[in-house]
């Protein structure tokens, strides 16, 4: 019997029949959804589901949440709630060609200290990442990958999908050798026949078609109603295997083998490769093949096998140096130039961009494309009414690549004096190759500011897009950010497309936002050249606004990764009289303008600046992100894996492989009671 709750005492024959049944049904389940390969018709598969419903209407004391049943059922989610990620979900870099690709294998290799690597390569679904998580044998919780640090709890959705196990036999789990508590990564897609059967209804409903199917699964899958999830029939592939936040087999291969045993759907088309070689065989082999899958795939995913030299290898502050992703170069088309007008970004950059006859290039219809200057519209030679050759690679904006037919009646392109929108006159830095609109309060400038404030990596303002920022400005409900303070739910619902529901979110959200740490508020702001990394080391460093925009040129600069650029942005930010006022506006609407500083003030405290903390199991009181705050307050740093680097583990119950690796190594071991005495804390957490 799959692991899961057990049934009240009822009927014997009840009891058996049910678990039979279900038996059957995921046992079908797994064939057609996984395998491919039913051995019954869709008409006898539902006479099974009706048999089992009947049952459990007529013993509604033997239902449990894994029941093939349950997979869509109860109200709608309430809204967005998001978890952190066990270990950072990072994006991977890019090889596009072979050098590329050569260029990784040495890098990899010299860093590894081998002459050779073993590989696996798979096929880069292009769909949605998404992490699940299962305890005991049962689906627990699944988040989509949102920034890599935190995303959405999607878990009602991820059990709407038939080929993702609700729950895991335990001779099952014990036969693929998984631990009692593990995380699956994988890629949520809508296989192509599924989207052209969605397209077609919305087509008849008159309603808008999705441009391609990985924007319906990724609409699909954040669907705050599951039953919607569970009627557009994704598809889940799984991709890793994770305990306690690091891999759990040795060797990446391994893993793979292992989630497919357990009844996971890992794609078949990968292959354990040796060397640079191989990886350059599997791309050759499916150079032309894409066109032959039932879903999108966006390239290949090359990987390095051994986990141990995946922890060696480690990864940068955006993607592991142990992964690439190997796509093919950039699609183009031509097209002809109708156009060419300007966009006004949030730091006032004026943009020149090209109105296109419609192409389809890179998966999607493209009718504008950058020319980011006007110095790059010399360079190209361009005028109006040219044909030229347009480039599109992922999710890289479209671009102009160069004229390959001028028009006979063809006229040039202007660069305007003024705003096109305030109309203030613009201005080019000596140093610079962009004009700029210095006017804060332009309404061009502010759309896109309210959209970067509200942004999940800033303040996190869940709904705030650009057409509720687009009606926000243009109908004078915001003349500055912190007007989103005074909005209220009756104005925002007399706003366009905008239901009384969506608009008491948007109100809980605004809410939220006043809670959200210093580093976020001060990347919020949209000072120039600021980015997250930076906002971070400020905040710790100046542990306060107030404290930041006081500083001095070389006060700032003393921070890691402060320049003079940067210092003379925060200095020339808070210089204008219009951010001053932002500020003071912000500051009583209740956002967070301080941090706590470290624990300072015992010997122990200082025992833990610049050591580095593996943790594992549960801990009694803290939860691991409260542990990982407060040891990165004294000054340390968390890592997800154990090495000889490590300088401590702190081990909580149901440790597993790192206490064991650990221990193995020498490594000093932690409970929580010595955790924080060394950390410094005064007294322990209440139970």
């Amino acid at each position: 019997m799959p692991a899961e709750t057990a049934p009240p005492a009822g009927s014997g024959d009840s009891v058996r029949q049910v678990e039979a049944l279900r038996e059957e049904i995921r046992r079908h389940e797994h064939r057609y959804y996984v395998l491919d390969a039913p051995e019954i018709s869709d008409a006898e598969f539902d006479g099974l589901m009706r048999r089992l419903q009947a049952l459990e209407n007529e013993h509604p004391e033997l239902v449990v949440p894994e029941s093939p049943t349950q997979r869509v059922g109860g109200a709608p989610r309430a809204g967005v709630e998001r978890a952190a990620h066990s270990s950072a979900m990072l994006s991977l870099d890019n090889a596009f060609n072979e050098q590329e690709l050569r260029d990784f294998d040495r890098r990899a290799r010299e860093l590894a200290g081998v002459e050779t690597l073993d590989y696996v390569a798979e096929l880069k679904l292009d769909g949605v990442s998404m992490s699940v998580r299962y305890s005991g044998g049962r689906l627990a919780l699944a988040l989509t990958r949102g920034d890599g640090a935190t995303g959405e709890v999607i878990t009602p959705n991820a059990r709407a999908i038939r080929s993702l196990p609700l729950s895991i036999a335990p001779e099952t789990a014990a036969a693929a050798g998984l631990p009692d508590a593990f995380e699956v990564r994988g890629e949520a897609v809508m296989p192509r026949k599924a989207f052209e059967r969605l397209n077609a209804r919305r087509r008849e409903a008159e309603e808008p078609l999705f441009v391609n199917p990985r924007n319906a699964a990724a609409g699909s899958l954040r669907m705050l109603d599951a039953s919607v999830t569970a009627s557009r029939r994704l598809d889940y592939f799984a991709y890793m295997l994770l305990a306690d936040g690091a891999p759990f087999k040795e060797s990446h291969w391994e893993a793979l083998e292992a989630l497919s045993a357990a009844g996971f759907k890992v794609n078949p088309h990968r292959a354990r490769l040796e060397g640079v070689g191989g990886l350059l065989d599997f791309r050759n082999r499916w150079a032309d093949r894409r066109d032959s899958l039932p879903y999108d795939i966006d390239g290949l995913v090359c990987k390095v096998d051994s986990a141990a030299l995946q922890r060696r290898l480690g990864a940068t502050a955006k993607a592991p140096r142990w992964a690439i992703a190997c796509k093919s170069a950039a699609e183009q088309a031509e097209t002809v130039v109708e156009n060419i007008d300007v966009q006004v970004g949030r730091t006032g950059a004026i943009t020149p961009r090209a109105r296109l006859q419609p192409v389809f290039v890179g998966g999607v219809t493209v009718s504008r494309a950058t020319l980011h200057n006007e110095d790059e519209i010399a360079r190209l030679e361009l005028q109006i009414g040219d044909r030229v050759l347009v480039e599109r690679s992922g999710d890289v904006i479209p671009k102009v690549v160069r004229v390959v037919e001028q028009a006979a009646e063809r006229r040039p392109f202007d660069m305007p004096a003024a705003c096109p929108v305030c109309a203030t006159a613009l201005v080019r830095e000596q140093d610079e190759a962009v004009r700029r609109c210095v006017n804060v309060n332009c309404p061009a400038r502010l759309k896109e500011s309210v959209l970067h404030f509200a942004h999940r990596t800033a303040l996190d303002i869940d709904g705030m897009g650009e057409s509720l920022a687009e009606q926000l400005v243009e109908g004078g409900l915001v003349k500055s950010l912190a007007d989103i303070y005074d909005l209220t739910a009756e104005k925002l619902a007399a706003l366009e497309r905008m239901a009384d529901k969506s608009a008491e979110n948007a109100m809980e959200s605004i809410a939220r936002s006043k809670t959200v740490r210093l580093p976020r508020v001060i990347y919020a702001l949209g000072i120039r050249y600021v980015g997250e990394r930076t906002a971070q080391l400020l905040a710790a460093h100046f542990l306060s606004i107030d404290g930041m925009f006081a500083a001095s040129a070389e006060e700032l600069e003393a921070v890691e990764g402060v320049g003079p650029r940067i210092a003379e942005s925060i200095r020339d930010f808070y210089a204008a009289e219009q951010n001053r006022t932002l500020i003071e506006r912000l500051r009583g609407a209740g956002l967070q303008f301080e941090q706590e500083p470290p624990p300072r003030g015992s010997e122990e405290s200082a025992a833990a600046a610049g050591k580095t903390f593996v943790l594992t199991g549960a801990l009694p009181n803290l939860t691991r992100g409260e542990a990982k705050a407060r040891i990165e307050a004294a000054g340390g740093k968390v890592s997800g894996s154990v090495s000889k680097k490590t300088d401590y583990v702190a081990a909580g119950e149901k440790a597993g492989s790192k206490l064991e690796k650990a221990q193995s190594l020498g490594v000093a071991v932690l409970d929580e009671a010595t955790l924080l005495a060394l950390l410094g804390a005064e007294e322990q957490p209440p139970a």
